[in-house]
C-alpha cells in the first residue's frame, strides 16, 4: 500500500471495523478492513450462546446463561483489541430486550469486551438488517421483502435498493417457537400446524398493508433461512430456492421425519436441529401469509447492517442526523432556537468536557440532540412539555439510535426546565446518573442563556467546574444590560442548590 493510500484511508476514518451481533440464540462477530470507503470482511464467528433459553419464568438471564454469553465474548474480545471505540459496535436484540437485568449482564459485557454494549429495538434491527441485506445483493431496480427470522424476533422489511421504506419487527422467534412448540424434540402434525397459525396470526397486522406496498423479489437472510434452503437442496426439491410448493412439500415430510433428531440425515447442523421445526413455522406462516411464491437466501444480516452504519458515521452520513432532521420537521420545531441553544452549550461543554469527564463523542452527540429537540413537546401542549417531550424520545422508533441513547435524550429533554428533581434520574444505571447530570446542567444553562430567542451568539463566557459545583463568569456588563437572564440564573441557582449543587455567578 503506497503513502497516498495510508494517508487517504487515515482521513476516511479507522482501517479496522468490527461488529458484533449478541442475538436470542447465536453470537455473530464480523471484523473487516475499511479500503477506499468500502468494506473487505476478513473474518467472521459465531456461536450458539442461545441465550433466549436462558430467561427464567420472571425473564431473568439466569448466571448459566450469562456465563455461557461472557465465555463467546471473551473469545471475540481477544480479536478487538486495539479498535478505537467509534469503529466497534456491539448490540443486543430480542433477548435482551426482554431480560429483566439485561443491564446487570451489560455491564458485565462491557468488562469483558472494553466496548460499549448497546440495545436496539425491533425496527431498528430491522433498519440495520436491511442495510446488512442490501449490500450484499445486486443493485436492482424495484422493491425487495426482507424476512430475518431470529431466536426471539422476526423482522420483515420492505425497500428499495439501500432505503427502507417498511419496517416490522414481530415477537415471534425460533428459539421462542421451539420452547412452545416443539419443546420435546417431536414433531406432530397437531404441534406443526398450531406453529403455522401462531405465526399467521402474529402477522395480521401488518398482511394487508404489506401486500399492498407489494415487492419485486423476496429475500431471506440469518441461519434459519439459510438452513431451510440448503435442506430443500440436499433433498432436491430445488436448486436451493425456497418456493411455496418447497415449502408445503418440506412440511410434510418433517411431519413424517417425527422427531428433531433426525434433522442430520438432512444435513441440518445438531446445534440447529431443536430449533429448525419452529423456524420453519414462522417462515410457512409468512408464505402463506404475504402470499410470497418463492425466496432467495442473502449472506448479510444485522451485523453486516451494523458495519455499513459505522461507515455511515465515519463518512458523516449518519442516519441519526437524519433522524434528528426529521423530528424537527414532524413536531414544528424552532430549528433556529434551537441551533442557537446547542452552540451555547458546546461552548459550554468544551469548557469542562475534562474536569467532569464528558469528553467522549457520545456525550457531545446526546448533548447537541438533546438541545435541538428540547422544545419537542410542545407540539403536544406547551404545560409540561419537557415531559412529553421526553416521552416522545423514549419511546418513538427512531432510526440509528439504541434504546440506552433515546434514554439519555429523554432524560436531558425531561430536566431542561424547572425543577432539577432526582425523579429525572430514576431508574438509570447508577454509573450514569453524574454525567446524565452535568450534561443536563450544561443543557439548562444554554436554554436560560438562550431564553430572550434574539439568535445571539454565545456569550464570553467563562466556566470553572467542580464536583459539585460550577462557577459562570460573565463579561462586564453583560448581565447589566439583561436582568431578565440574571433572574433565570438565580432562580437556576436555587433549583440546583436543593439538590446540593452550587452555582455562582459573576459578577452577581
Amino acid at each position: 500500500m503506497t503513502a497516498e493510500d495510508n494517508a487517504e484511508n487515515a482521513a476516511q476514518g479507522p482501517e479496522m471495523l468490527a461488529a458484533i451481533d449478541m442475538g436470542s440464540n447465536s453470537f455473530h462477530m464480523v471484523v473487516a478492513r475499511l479500503v477506499h470507503g468500502e468494506i473487505r470482511t476478513l473474518e467472521k464467528m459465531g456461536e450458539k450462546v442461545q441465550l433466549g433459553a436462558g430467561l427464567d419464568q420472571y425473564n431473568r438471564l439466569t448466571e448459566e446463561a450469562q456465563a455461557r454469553a461472557l465465555e463467546c465474548l471473551s473469545r471475540f474480545a481477544q480479536r478487538l483489541q486495539g479498535m478505537p471505540p467509534e469503529a466497534v459496535q456491539v448490540v443486543g436484540t430480542n433477548a435482551l430486550r426482554v431480560a429483566r437485568n439485561a443491564h446487570h449482564f451489560m455491564n458485565r459485557a462491557e468488562e469483558v469486551l472494553g466496548y460499549p454494549v448497546e440495545i436496539i429495538a425491533g425496527r431498528e434491527e430491522a433498519r440495520l438488517v436491511y442495510l446488512g441485506v442490501s449490500h450484499t445483493l445486486s443493485d436492482d431496480i424495484g422493491r425487495r421483502l426482507v424476512i430475518d427470522i431470529g431466536g426471539g424476533s422476526t423482522e420483515f422489511i420492505i425497500g428499495q435498493r439501500f432505503e427502507p421504506q417498511e419496517l416490522e419487527s414481530l415477537h415471534m422467534g425460533c428459539v421462542s417457537f421451539r420452547n412452545r412448540y416443539f419443546p420435546d424434540g417431536k414433531i406432530t402434525r397437531r404441534q406443526m400446524d398450531r406453529a403455522v397459525t401462531h405465526a399467521e396470526q402474529e402477522l395480521l397486522n401488518i398482511r394487508q398493508h404489506y401486500r399492498n406496498v407489494g415487492w419485486q423479489s423476496a429475500v431471506g437472510s440469518s441461519g434459519t433461512i439459510k438452513a431451510i434452503a440448503s435442506v430443500l437442496a440436499t433433498l432436491k426439491i430445488t436448486d436451493g430456492t425456497i418456493t411455496r410448493a418447497g415449502m408445503l412439500e418440506l412440511r410434510k415430510r418433517l411431519v413424517d421425519m417425527g422427531k428433531t433428531d433426525k434433522l442430520g440425515d438432512l444435513g441440518v447442523r445438531s446445534d440447529r436441529q431443536s430449533i429448525f421445526p419452529g423456524g420453519f413455522a414462522i417462515l410457512m406462516g409468512a408464505f402463506q401469509s404475504l402470499g410470497i411464491e418463492d425466496m432467495t437466501f442473502a449472506d448479510g444480516a444485522l451485523r453486516e447492517g451494523l458495519l455499513y452504519d459505522i461507515v455511515g458515521r465515519i463518512q458523516h452520513e449518519d442516519v441519526r442526523e437524519r433522524t434528528i432532521s426529521a423530528l424537527q420537521e414532524r413536531y414544528h420545531v424552532d430549528q433556529a432556537h434551537g441551533a442557537a441553544v446547542e452552540a451555547t452549550a458546546v461552548a459550554a461543554w468544551e469548557q469542562v468536557a475534562h474536569q467532569w469527564g464528558l469528553r467522549t463523542a457520545t456525550d457531545e452527540e446526546v448533548l447537541r440532540w438533546a438541545c435541538r429537540l428540547h422544545e419537542i413537546g410542545l407540539t403536544i401542549s406547551h404545560s409540561q412539555y419537557h415531559k412529553h417531550g421526553a416521552y416522545l424520545l423514549r419511546y418513538s422508533d427512531l432510526p440509528g439510535f439504541s434504546q440506552q441513547f433515546q434514554r439519555d435524550l429523554a432524560t436531558l429533554v425531561r430536566g431542561h426546565r424547572r425543577k432539577f428533581a432526582p425523579t429525572i434520574f430514576e431508574g438509570l444505571d447508577p454509573e450514569d446518573v453524574s454525567r446524565l447530570r452535568r450534561l443536563c446542567i450544561l443543557v439548562r444553562l444554554a436554554v436560560l442563556l438562550q431564553h430572550p430567542r434574539n439568535m445571539e451568539p454565545p456569550p464570553e463566557f467563562r466556566l470553572e467546574p467542580g464536583n459539585d459545583k460550577l462557577t459562570v463568569t460573565f463579561p462586564d456588563g453583560w448581565l447589566d444590560d439583561r436582568p431578565l437572564t440574571l433572574a433565570d440564573l438565580k432562580n437556576e441557582r436555587e433549583y440546583l442548590a436543593r439538590q446540593d449543587f452550587t452555582l455562582k455567578i459573576n459578577p452577581d
